[in-house]
């Protein structure tokens, strides 16, 4: 699976929340400013080439779908994160939220049941 752009991740949500979907259907489900209906296409092909999406033709209209659900995609970036920022540790991960502040009392105590339970298996 390749990697997405950060615009072509922003359709890729559209796709993930609509699951089948028009060029038109995504252009009005863009935020302001709106790129023109021929980038936009131009995109969800590529999107297509890259084997996120396929298609079926009605006519001169193609009606897009997903191939790879969202949360697939989510488990590949983020493992990819942690290989390229975090050596592979998820430790090191963890060490940086918390170093951050990024997680919460109530979000470690979660963490720390999580992990609990995952013991007692």
């Amino acid at each position: 699976m390749e990697e997405l752009t950060a615009n072509e991740e922003q359709i890729m949500r559209i796709f993930w929340k609509l699951e089948r979907a028009i060029v038109r259907d995504i252009l009005d489900q863009l935020p302001e400013p709106k790129p023109p209906y021929t980038t936009l296409a131009s995109s969800v092909k590529v999107l297509e080439k890259k084997g996120y999406l396929g298609h079926k033709s009605y006519g001169k209209t193609n009606e897009y779908f997903i191939l790879i659900p969202e949360s697939d995609y989510r488990k590949k970036s983020f493992n990819s994160l942690v290989k390229n920022f975090f050596d592979g540790s998820v430790e090191n991960v963890l060490s940086f939220l918390v170093k951050e502040k990024k997680v919460s009392e109530k979000e470690l105590e979660e963490l720390q049941k999580m992990i609990d339970q995952y013991e007692k298996k």
